[in-house]
């Protein structure tokens, strides 16, 4: 392997910090660079690291003299600074990109427009039961360069998203799991729906014929598009309305069963701990992926049956006089808030808005028009929203704060009916992230 020995790490998240500890571990000459101010507690390690660096400005000369960058997935490849680096015939990759060169553990890497998080964590929850010396990181938790640097680990659960994805060219996980593809992030792929595919498919762009890609069949862009990627790896679909026969994992009647090789097992939908098609879908993704690791059936069962959901997907907050609340902060894109939508029965007042990402709304009129009473907008420019659903609810009101917004919902509402925060767009107009909205709204309900 060529050891390029002065690196350049350009963001200083928790991203950019496990880089530079792997890097240095590594023997290689290392600079972070932040434009941004860098958090306190990321600016106090690499100083008891003795680890160079620089924050709110990016110095130019230094930077483009590095043998290698290793960029933030929050930093989009159209950035000068990053053209230029490209220009120079700099490598630029993503943290995942380079911890993988760094570990012989098996990898299960897990993406998808919506789901991720779920079948990421529900994946760990499987293989930390089954005793199996796991580590669990990427676009979730510890960063996996940073577990590489400092554990032993012989498997890591990695949640990756598109953006890590796109600085990654070498990267081959032994299961990769695409949980599905709607639209999200297109100004960031130039508004063109083929560049975000191609994106989410570089998951398993590297596999071999012995790596196994689970996918959902019943993802219509997935399934247009696989036949072109010409993929390497076994498949295993996993599907809510198709019968397969083997090497797969299917709903039927209400029955979910799971086949390897002709080694099956069933357990039944109401068993599941998390509720709702979609994870349903999440956790057939997770229980194939642990049979594949050669997880027990007993295990897989009892995993499936005890996980409990995570905060910011679909967490209830309280009941306040009659009145339900709901937070799913982490809907950031349309499709992860037609799931919540879908899944509540009571009427609701719906909060979102924030940062478009392009959204099309048109998937959401008839779920808001049948389900919703009134919108209370939670973002800086709500135009969109308001034109997209005036003609489909009574009300939609303008807010700019999250304590503002549940007293207005509060309002609103009233007994049997149910309050949902669920965006359907990113935070970082009002918030730090979609944690930070989410703790925010829970913040203002509890204070009612």
């Amino acid at each position: 392997m060529n050891i390029k020995n002065n690196i350049v790490i350009l963001g200083a998240g928790e991203s950019g910090l496990g880089a530079a500890i792997l890097a240095i571990k590594q023997g290689a000459t290392v600079f972070v660079s932040d434009k941004s101010p860098i958090k306190t507690n990321y600016k106090n390690e690499l100083q008891s690291l003795n680890i160079d660096f620089e924050e709110g400005v990016h110095s130019e000369e230094k930077i483009l003299s590095a043998d290698l960058i290793i960029k933030s997935p929050g930093i989009p490849d159209k950035a000068p600074l990053v053209v230029a680096a490209k220009e120079k015939g700099i490598p630029i990759i993503s943290e995942i990109e380079y911890a993988s060169r760094y570990t012989n553990a098996k990898i299960v890497a897990i993406t998808g427009s919506n789901g991720k998080t779920t079948t990421t964590s529900l994946l760990y929850h499987i293989c930390k039961k089954a005793g199996l010396n796991v580590g669990l990181g990427g676009n979730i938790g510890t960063s996996f360069a940073r577990q590489v640097a400092n554990n032993t680990f012989d498997l890591f659960v990695l949640e990756i998203s598109s953006f890590q994805l796109d600085g990654c060219f070498d990267f081959c996980p032994n299961i990769s799991i695409l949980c599905n593809i709607t639209e999200d992030h297109m100004d960031r792929y130039d508004y063109k729906i083929e560049n975000y595919i191609k994106s989410k498919f570089r998951i398993a762009q590297k596999q071999t014929a012995s790596d196994s890609f689970i996918y959902c069949a019943d993802d219509e862009i997935s399934q247009q598009w696989l036949p072109k990627m010409n993929l390497k790896a076994q498949i295993f679909p996993i599907s809510s309305n198709q019968v397969f026969q083997e090497n797969a994992a299917w709903k039927e009647a209400q029955n979910l069963i799971f086949n390897h090789n002709h080694n099956q097992f069933e357990m039944q939908v109401h068993e599941l701990a998390l509720t709702g098609m979609h994870n349903t879908y999440n956790s057939m993704a997770a229980g194939m992926a642990a049979k594949l690791l050669g997880v027990r059936k007993e295990i897989i069962r009892e995993s499936l049956q005890d996980f409990k959901s995570l905060e910011h997907r679909m967490e209830f907050v309280s009941t306040i006089r009659g009145i339900d609340f709901m937070n799913d902060s982490k809907a950031t894109n349309v499709n992860s808030t037609w799931f919540a939508l879908e899944s509540i029965s009571k009427p609701i007042i719906w909060i979102a808005g924030g940062v478009d990402k392009g959204n099309d709304y048109t998937q959401l009129k008839e779920l808001v028009k049948n389900k919703v009473k009134a919108i209370v907008c939670l973002g800086k420019d709500n135009e969109k929203i308001h034109h997209a659903f005036s003609e489909d609810v009574g009300y939609i009101l303008d807010t700019d704060n999250a304590e503002e917004a549940v007293a207005m919902a509060y309002n609103l509402a009233e007994k049997g009916e149910l309050v949902l925060l669920s965006p359907a767009c990113a935070s970082f107009d009002l918030f730090e992230n979609y944690e930070d909205r989410g703790r925010q709204f829970k913040r203002a309900v509890m204070a009612l």
